[in-house]
């Protein structure tokens, strides 16, 4: 391993070889690989370089289409970027299922999105109330620059709390700032009206109170950023028969149940919702990684760790929904820059943030249906290893002629890794 100084002052062809020199065994197979995934659109490539820092080449992901998503009446095809086999399937498949029901129903509960300031205060709490109460208007005023643009969008500064945290932590106080971003995600407009906010405390603070701004960021917990995304129907529209049907839904909601109560289970439950989430948030530009801290916080808002969907039986109908935590743009970032992105987001009639909130609710819902769908009748392994087959075929470099054997024989076989090893050596002796 070899120390480097100025790594990001290289060119990209010195980065490269630098790396497969010093940390890539076979050097020439490897610099092969990396520069076969750039792009020979010199424009493009330069855009794709601008996203991040040290960048010596592009990782692909499939861009996939899952159709039939009927949702608040009207037609979508959800466009899905994901590394996972049957995940685009498996929404595709629920979607088909519930296009003759209805189809998806949907609503935004709330658009509220948090950031705060955490700072250090050792005098008199109702001394530092008293002078934030007095001086609450100036927060507005000395943002009014950051916000003028924001609020010609219908966004802006909610609220501004002052709160007492020194229970948990010696001396710690907080500014709970709520916000509305219209059709941004909005980190960078809520991050710069926090720092205004850090420096209008201590102005407005100094030189008689002793206080200390140590944070001024937005949290990416969003309990008040709120989509639910419902299906619904008479149970006998389950199965092609009442008994089946019934009998389908009962186990159908015992299965959510279990995820409401076993967080094991909960855990597993909604990664498979966020299989479909974050596809779509991929495809759109958005950040992923957001998206499923703040859901997964969301997940344990009541202590422990639960299922975010939900299921009911009642009056013969069985309804199945999500409430789930989304925070996401459709104007800046990625959204505007990456071509794919804007593809994705055209493909999706050009919704607004809110609109956007509904379809990638509808993708998670829809992913989970399908999953608990097939664990309590044919069993998740059957599906998914045949989606699977091609992945496993391609580690054994199979030809044409081998893939269409493998294919036709795992109709009526079970699909495991071992199976798919020994079916491959048998045909080749």
């Amino acid at each position: 391993m070899t120390k480097v100084s100025g790594f990001s002052k290289l060119s990209k062809a010195e980065k490269i070889n630098w790396v497969c020199e010093h940390y890539l065994k076979d050097h020439q197979n490897a610099e092969q690989i990396i520069k076969q995934y750039l792009s020979d659109d010199v424009k493009l490539q330069k855009l794709h370089d601008e996203f991040a820092e040290n960048t010596i080449t592009n990782y692909f992901l499939p861009f996939g289409i899952a159709p039939n998503f009927l949702i608040d009446g009207e037609l979508f095809c959800i466009p899905m970027v994901i590394e996972e086999s049957s995940v685009v399937a498996a929404a595709s498949k629920a979607a088909k299922f519930w296009l003759d029901k209805g189809g998806f129903t949907t609503e935004v509960l709330k658009t509220t999105k948090v950031g705060q300031v955490h700072f250090k205060y050792s005098g008199d709490f109702e001394t530092l109330k008293q002078t934030f109460e007095d001086n609450k208007e100036v927060f507005w005023e000395e943002t009014k620059a950051i916000t003028k643009n924001m609020e010609k969008r219908g966004g802006g500064i909610s609220d501004i709390i002052l709160i007492d945290k020194t229970k948990d932590l010696d001396q710690y106080y907080q500014l709970h700032c709520t916000f509305e971003t219209a059709d941004a995600m909005g980190a960078n407009f809520i991050n710069s009206c926090l720092e205004q906010f850090g420096k209008t405390l201590e102005k407005i603070t100094q030189p008689d109170l002793d206080v200390e701004v140590v944070l001024c960021i937005l949290s990416n917990y969003v309990p008040d950023c709120i989509v639910r995304a419902a299906v619904e129907c008479p149970i006998p529209e389950l199965g092609e028969t009442p008994e089946e049907a019934y009998s389908f839904a009962k186990r159908f909601k015992y299965a959510i149940d279990i995820a409401n109560v076993e967080p094991y289970r909960a855990v597993t439950h909604n990664k498979g919702i966020m299989n479909g989430i974050d596809a779509v948030v991929l495809a759109t530009g958005n950040d992923f990684r957001a998206i499923e801290a703040g859901v997964h916080a969301y997940a344990a808002k009541d202590g422990s760790y639960k299922s975010l969907t939900h299921a009911s039986i009642k009056n013969d109908r069985f309804k199945f929904w999500i409430d789930v935590p989304i925070a996401v743009g459709t104007v800046g970032g990625l959204t505007s820059l990456h071509p794919l992105v804007k593809v994705a987001l055209q493909m999706l009639g050009s919704p607004s943030a809110k609109g956007l909130m509904k379809i990638i609710a509808v993708a998670g819902l829809a992913q989970n249906f399908a999953a608990v769908n097939s664990l309590v009748t044919t069993g998740i392994k059957k599906g998914h290893m045949k989606m699977h087959l091609l992945n496993i075929l391609n580690q054994f470099d199979a030809s044409n002629e081998e893939k269409k054997q493998a294919v036709d024989y795992f109709k009526t076989h079970t699909a495991t890794h071992s199976e798919v090893v020994e079916f491959i050596n048998s045909i080749r002796q």
